[in-house]
Formats: C-alpha cells, structure tokens, sequence
C-alpha cells in the first residue's frame, strides 16, 4: 500500500522523488522520506510525519542533495506514523531501505539481528531488511549477492528499493508480490510502485516479475531471477500526463464521478453487436470454453466485491449459470469444493490487490477450470496470471474511494451475463439488453444532473453519525456501496441491508436521530420496499427515498424526502442509482471537511493483506 520510487542519474533529483511522491500518495500519506547519495557517496536522509508536502517543506530547509536516491509514502502496517518509522530505513547509515508489503517472518529474523548485535531504532519490519541485508553483505564483500541472500530469508509480499554508499551509483530494486516497474530513458533510469509516478519523465517501462532483482545504474538494467539474468520487456505507456490533473475539479474524486458517462462509453466500445458481445473480447479462447461453463465463481475486495454482489443477479437471472461470491481474504483461507466446470472470475482495479491475487493463484492450485481477470490495469499481476481477463478501460482513477472503476466492473460484469449466455438467452432478450447498454451512459449523465439536489441533501447529515442504506435485489448490493462510500470519506458510520432484513435487527437502531437512505426503482419490488420504509416512519426514522415513481411514503410528513430518478430499464438500476450515492458521499464529506481524495487510514491500492 506505501509507495516508493528511486532515481538514478546525473542531475539533481530531491525534486524528482518529490514529485514521483506526489503521484504516489494515494498509497499511503502518513509519512514520507527519502535518501540520496551526495556527491562524496555519502548517505543523506530526511524523514517526516504526515504528507509529502511536509517532507517537501523540511527539504527546502535542509541540504540533502544528490543525483542518485530513493524515496518513500508510508501506509501504516508495523508501527505507529511517526518520523521513527518512516521509510527510508538505515543500517550503519550505509544501506537504505524502501518497502512496500509485509515481511511477515520479520519478529523472527529481528531477533536473531539483535542476538548478531543489531540495534532497531524503529517498530517497522523493513528495518529488519536493512540489518538483514548489512549483516549479509559482511561475508560477502558485495551488495547484490548479500540482496539475494536477504530476499531468500524473507516470508510475505514486498517489493524493495535500496541505495547504499557500500554500492555507489547503483540502486537495487526487489519484487516479490507487490508492484513494481522501471521506468527508461536515455539519461537516467527510475523504479516506482506505480507508472503514474514517472509519468513527467518517461512512458518506457518494464513492469517487473515476480522474483526479480534488478541492478540499476544511469545507464544500464540488468534483472535476475534466481541468479540468472532475465530479458524483460519495455512496454510504452499511452496514458496522458493531463490525465492525471484535477483540472476544474475541486477534488479527484468528484472529477471520477462526472468521468462516469465517458469511461461507459470507452468500456462499450467495439464490444457490442446487435445480437450481443463477441466473447473474443475476453480472449481468443473464449469462444470456445463460454458454452461449457457450468458455475462461476465470482471473487472481489471492497467496492469490487458489491459490483461481484449485483452481477449474480445477472449471471443467474439471463445467463442460467449458478453463480457464487466471495470476498478474497475469506476464499483465500477456508477449504473450498470446486463445481465442475467452473470460470473464477477476479475483480480489481489495480489488479495488485493482494488478497484477490492470492485467491487467483489458490483457485489454480484446487483445480478452477478456467480464470477471467476483470482489471483496469492491462500490466497487472492479476491480468498476466489469469486465462481469461477483460479491460474495463475506466482510465485512471486516482480518488481513494472507487467511483468510475465501479460502474466500470458493472459495464464488464453485464458484458460477461451476456457472453456466458448467449446459448440461454433468447434473440429478443438479448437486442433488448444491448440496446440498454447503448443508453446507459446517457442515463448515467442524465442522473448526474441531480448534483445540486444531492449537494442540497447532504446538509442533513452534517451532525449525523449513523446511516442506514436500504435496496432489494440487484439494489441491495448498492445500497452496501452507498454506506460504503459514505463511511470512507466522511467517517459516518453507515450500514448497507437488504430492506426485507429490516425488522429482523436493524430496525432496532432506527430512531430520529438514524437517516434511512432507501433505493427504490420502480420494478415489481417497490411494493415491497414501501411497505419497510412505513416501519422506519413510524419508528420516527427520517428517509431519504431515491425513486422513479412517486410513492405513498412521500406524503406521510416532512421527513421523508424524495428525490426523483430518471426512469431506467431494470438492468441498467444498479449503475444509475450508484451515481447519487457517490454524490451523497462527496458533499456530506466537503461539509463536514475531510479530505476527500485521501481518507485517514485508507490507501487506494490495498498490495498487503
């Protein structure tokens, strides 16, 4: 979840780290630091607490400069944010260490540094790497066989970046399950968690693999894997630079949500026909393999998991294939029976998100037929790993809370019912289902209108603690996003149910105090849902109903409020009713002023478990 960089060349680079920060901290923003080498080869160091704009302010007051160093922003795992426990980590101020994921083994191998001598002045386990990496290089006199030796004694997921005065004009780069890339160019040479850091300075990368070490001077790369050099690839990047500016927007996030229309528009392109999708796009053997599946496996973390809950709805209605969901961090560690004939189809963003990757290659080892990757990410792990995958092509996103990469995975997930269905469902169905995805982004649009009204809303909730989303059907797992949502960025408890559950618990809570936000399209259970929000009126509960049709709640008193939603094809209710409750999450979190873009406690790409 921390992000980290590294610079190689003949100029300056504080500011280049600085800036490759910047585009890094949606992975973490509890500290930050950074080592170079001076022009002496000696190791200089700053660290601070809080954002990079804070290192940034301590840089400009210090005279750390150098042409060759690393940097690093610290997510939290061992070790309270503090200035101690900022990366870079030393040993003998001689190496330096910045680290991204777990060293799981790292309460062990501290001990056996302390009995060698070794004294931490931090709580973090990447400090065990640097002592690791000095005590090993003492018998070998040579930094990179010393790195090999450490990295074989290490448990867990991490990716390394190292800067040593023992190895001048060298820095050494480590992935071994979390991200990591090279960046190239003529005059320097750079290693980031992300491509999105090194964007002003290259579009040439070589995305590294699992188990590399990588040797880096100004002018030269050379990658091993257990010992032996390896070719890799370089890859351009098409990505814009502007792509990654807020423009007009106050926040990256608000942004997202109106890029929603475009990303649908992208997603659709060239993957409809009038009698449906071709399902060569999601790969060449699809085609083949589609019409033999029997189950699909649906697995997914966080917002992904809620766009997984509302594609069984699908998959099991129109394309007649039982269909079962998971959460990756609870597949990963229980015993499963594998149906026969089954597509386990993994949903990420980042396509980094180490829970998802390890129910990927778990899923390989229990004998899953086929695996489909849903990503954003065409260089990701879960992508290159994966039989199948599918780019939701939602363009960066770089808000903390998901909100285009979701309607995204939705757009993928309606393509997917449809190619697994195409023997089930009927001709009729099916040009009825892709003339409604020709109108999605229109709709979607369309509800974006309602900004002002949602903005108006929200000022209800600025002394608010508590919410409760109600929806049924495909509805239910938006409204979970929609607590979700409201949760991350304005640290309102909120709570997602299925409005049907509500007197089997939650109605308990539900007082004048407790806002109900209720999704309510009108379809054959809108009878259903009404009846539920009476029980929240007479219980003195103030709603908040979302609707394409008046209803008889709206007439009861001046707590039930009711915003009015365009009237939408069914299937396209789940994406249309998404859009008010990331708008309701945005102006609830800019009143009660927090920050938006980079929540406490939260990162955008989760690489640790």
């Amino acid at each position: 979840m921390c992000g980290i960089v590294g610079v190689v060349s003949e100029r300056p680079i504080e500011r280049v780290l600085l800036e490759g920060l910047k585009r890094l901290e949606y992975r973490g923003y509890d500290s930050a630091g950074l080592a170079v080498l001076n022009a002496q080869d000696q190791l200089q160091r700053i660290r601070t607490q809080g954002k990079v704009k804070v290192l940034e302010t301590a840089l400009d007051q210090s005279d750390v400069r150098g042409a060759i160093g690393i940097a690093h922003t610290r997510w939290a795992t061992h070790g309270a944010p503090s200035e101690q426990n900022a990366h870079p980590l030393v040993s003998h101020n001689e190496i330096a260490v910045v680290h991204n994921g777990i060293i799981e083994n790292f309460g062990i191998l501290r001990e056996k540094l302390i009995g060698l001598g070794y004294v931490f002045s931090s709580e973090t386990d990447t400090e065990t790497v640097a002592h690791l990496l000095h005590h090993h290089y003492q018998s070998t006199q040579n930094l990179l066989s010393a790195l090999q030796k450490t990295t074989a004694e290490l448990e867990g997921a991490y990716a390394l970046g190292i800067v040593s005065q023992l190895y001048p004009h060298h820095l050494l780069a480590v992935r071994h399950g979390s991200p990591l890339v090279i960046g190239k160019d003529k005059q320097e040479h750079f290693f980031a968690s992300d491509p999105l850091a090194l964007l002003p300075f290259t579009k040439e990368f070589i995305y590294l693999e699992e188990g590399d070490i990588a040797d880096i001077t100004r002018t030269d790369i050379t990658i091993y894997n257990q010992g032996k050099k390896q070719t890799r690839h370089i890859q351009p990047l098409e990505l814009t630079l502007e792509a990654t500016h807020r423009g007009d927007y106050r926040h990256f996030m608000i942004k997202e949500i109106f890029e929603q229309p475009q990303a649908i528009l992208a997603n659709l392109e060239g993957r409809l026909t009038d009698e449906g999708v071709q399902e060569a796009n999601f790969g060449l053997r699809a085609a083949a393999i589609f019409p033999t599946i029997q189950h699909v496996q649906l697995i997914a973390c966080g917002t992904s998991f809620h766009a997984a809950l509302a594609a069984r709805y699908w998959i099991e209605a129109l394309a007649g294939i039982p269909c079962s969901v998971e959460i990756a961090s609870e597949f990963r560690y229980r015993k499963s029976v594998v149906p026969a004939n089954s597509l386990f189809v993994t949903l990420s963003q980042s396509g980094e998100t180490a829970d998802t990757l390890s129910a990927l290659r778990l899923a390989k080892k229990i004998g899953f037929a086929y695996t489909l990757s849903i990503c954003n990410v065409p260089e990701s792990s879960l992508v290159r790993e994966s039989d199948f995958h599918f780019m939701t092509r939602a363009g960066i996103e770089i808000g903390v809370a998901s909100t285009k990469a979701f309607t995204a995975q939705l757009i993928a997930l309606l393509l997917l019912t449809l190619a697994l269905g195409k023997n089930n469902i009927d001709k009729a169905a099916q040009k009825h289902i892709v003339n409604a995805l020709r109108t999605v982004s229109k709709a979607v649009a369309n509800t974006l209108e309602l900004n002002e009204a949602v903005a108006h809303l929200a000022q209800k909730f600025i002394d608010k603690q508590h919410a409760l989303f109600l929806g049924r059907g495909a509805l239910y797992p938006i409204a979970l996003e929609g607590a979700l949502k409201l949760k991350e960025i304005s640290y309102i408890h909120a709570e997602g149910y299925p409005a049907g559950e509500l007197k089997h618990g939650p109605l308990a809570l539900v007082d004048k105090y407790m806002p109900v936000i209720a999704l309510a399209p009108n379809d054959e259970l809108l009878k259903k849902i009404e009846s539920n929000l009476q029980e929240v009126r007479a219980r003195g509960g103030e709603l908040f109903i979302f609707t394409d049709s008046p209803m008889t709640t709206e007439k009861l008193d001046s707590k039930v409020h009711h915003i009015q939603m365009p009237s939408v094809d069914s299937l396209l209710a789940p994406l249309v009713y998404t859009i008010p409750m990331q708008l309701l999450a945005y102006h609830v979190a800019l009143l009660k002023g927090t920050d938006i873009d980079q929540p406490r406690n939260l990162a955008k790409s989760v690489t640790v478990e």
